[in-house]
């Protein structure tokens, strides 16, 4: 039981008497007395004080100024209650002290003279005594069933069980992404608190360094503490309760020490997994899918059922670690939806054709460059992998997002020559005719594009540019003998063709007449 002034009102040996309404269970850290008209440079706050009132002169009549002035000083430095001795000094309490003291709020309570004021502090201090020693028994006691609870199969989980239930509090883990992994007891917080947590803790997570972070909700407060070293923090703590004595406190660091070393144990096994989809991924490329499906059944989860589509997405160092938790959660929440693996700088995603949420919602989060391939059967998924490196090549040359293998294969093959170094050559490769006109003013560049454009028809190409048709002939015929090539051949029309597309990327707008 803690020392309050409600545990000295109840010891009848001292015979102290009420003489306000208040709230007797506040805590009182020590009893001091003084009968100074200032006694506050000598007090700290949460000490209950003693007096006889001599402070207010041998009158009878106590002055209410000097009364109210003295409980406001009380007040303002944190004293928690006052008593006043009888019989000393006057033969009972001053009703202006008991009005002043009403009227700031102080508990104020009669000491009789049989009492001595050394009897009230003692009795205090024994209390404190006792409830310090009893928290002292119970912090060596809770952190030995936190430690015996480590040992059970489920260490981490079994240890904030217990934590929750040593300090009476719900206590939650926020894994390293900000997300609620388990929380004692479960459904113990409203969603709108988990949500204004999830935030708070990926704010912290974000900053990169081992913190501390008081949080107030419409329900309550929560503190917030990171887990792992800085620079690489694996997740955060959360205690829904106020300030802690020190016994809770070193309950607390030792969950947080045993927290910790389960996170990092984690890890290093969430590497070895990592390092075992790697090496699934190329038994896939290989053509066994067979066997990574046995394997990933034992560890994860049955592939997702084909047809699949497979996805590559660019993922920074920095995020690296971050993702793969993420997609771990996934995994263990849709299993049969989603394999996983990293490649060097490259992570490879596997989900069914029609499910292609997961690789959306990453992309959009991250702000990713991702490529897509179309759906494909296990056996093929050499093939889907190299599509979807092909889409995420493009993806890379624009903005983040998604970028479909079957979106590209209906632009059709010249609509992609702008990439690599084919504008290089296809400038080249016209680079004459471009010039000539440049120093003649003459538009056969011009013709050119739109007489391809309208199906060589000189007619059509004639009506488009506003000329007769003869004037389109002789141009084409002026064009092939700069270029030197026969544009009577096929072969030598798409290759015109190829390179106007390449220097404008699909299907472009005319040249300049």
């Amino acid at each position: 039981m803690p020392a309050t002034l409600r545990s000295l009102l109840d010891d009848h040996a001292l015979g102290l008497r009420m003489l306000t309404d208040a709230d007797t269970d506040v805590p009182i850290s020590w009893v001091h007395s003084s009968d100074l008209a200032d006694p506050t440079p000598f007090l700290s706050p949460g000490q209950a004080l003693l007096t006889t009132g001599t402070q207010f002169g041998e009158r009878p009549e106590v002055d209410a100024e000097d009364a109210d002035a003295y409980v406001a000083r009380l007040r303002s430095r944190g004293v928690v209650a006052l008593g006043f001795g009888t019989q000393v000094v006057r033969a009972g309490t001053p009703g202006v002290l008991v009005d002043a003291c009403r009227h700031h709020g102080l508990p104020l309570f009669e000491v009789p003279y049989a009492t001595s004021f050394i009897a009230v502090a003692q009795a205090n201090a024994e209390t404190v005594t006792r409830d310090a020693n009893a928290r002292n028994a119970w912090g060596l006691a809770a952190q030995r069933a936190i430690s015996r609870a480590a040992l059970r199969p489920d260490g981490l989980g079994a240890t904030l069980a217990e934590l929750s239930r040593q300090l009476d509090c719900w206590v939650g883990l926020l894994d390293a992404t900000g997300r609620l992994d388990r929380g004692f007891p479960v459904d113990g917080i409203p969603a709108a608190e988990r949500e204004q947590l999830e935030a708070e803790a990926g704010r912290l997570l974000r900053g990169g360094q081992r913190a501390s972070l008081p949080v107030s909700t419409a329900h309550g407060g929560f503190t917030l503490q990171t887990l792992g070293a800085g620079g690489h923090l694996d997740g955060v703590l959360a205690i829904a309760t106020g300030a802690l004595d020190r016994a809770g406190r070193e309950v607390v660091t030792a969950v947080i020490a045993l927290a910790g070393v389960a996170l990092q144990q984690n890890r290093a096994l969430a590497r070895a997994r990592g390092l075992l989809r790697t090496g699934l991924l190329t038994v896939l490329s290989a053509g066994d899918p067979g066997l990574v499906d046995r394997t990933s059944r034992r560890l994860w989860g049955p592939l997702p059922v084909e047809p699949v589509r497979v996805a590559a997405v660019d993922i920074p160092a920095a995020q690296l670690d971050t993702v793969v938790d993420l997609l771990e959660l996934w995994v263990q929440e849709t299993p049969g939806q989603l394999f996983f693996a990293v490649d060097d700088d490259t992570l490879v995603l596997c989900v069914p054709e029609g499910a292609t949420g997961p690789v959306e919602r990453l992309t959009e989060r991250y702000g990713l460059h991702t490529g897509l391939s179309d759906v494909a059967d296990w056996a093929a998924f050499d093939r889907a992998r190299a599509e979807a490196l092909d889409a995420l090549d493009r993806s890379r040359a624009g903005g983040s997002g998604v970028v479909r293998f079957d979106d590209l294969t209906r632009g059709g093959v010249i609509a992609h020559l702008a990439n690599g170094d084919t504008a290089t050559i296809a400038r080249a490769f016209l680079a004459p005719v471009v010039e000539h006109d440049a120093r003649t003013g003459a538009q056969l560049t011009a013709t050119l594009r739109t007489w391809l454009e309208q199906d060589c028809e000189y007619d059509r190409a004639a009506r488009v540019l506003g000329v007769h048709r003869h004037t389109v002939r002789a141009r084409i015929e002026h064009a092939a003998r700069i270029l030197d090539r026969d544009l009577a051949r096929f072969a030598t029309r798409a290759d015109v063709w190829a390179a106007f597309s390449a220097l404008s990327g699909g299907d472009p707008p005319h040249p300049e007449r």
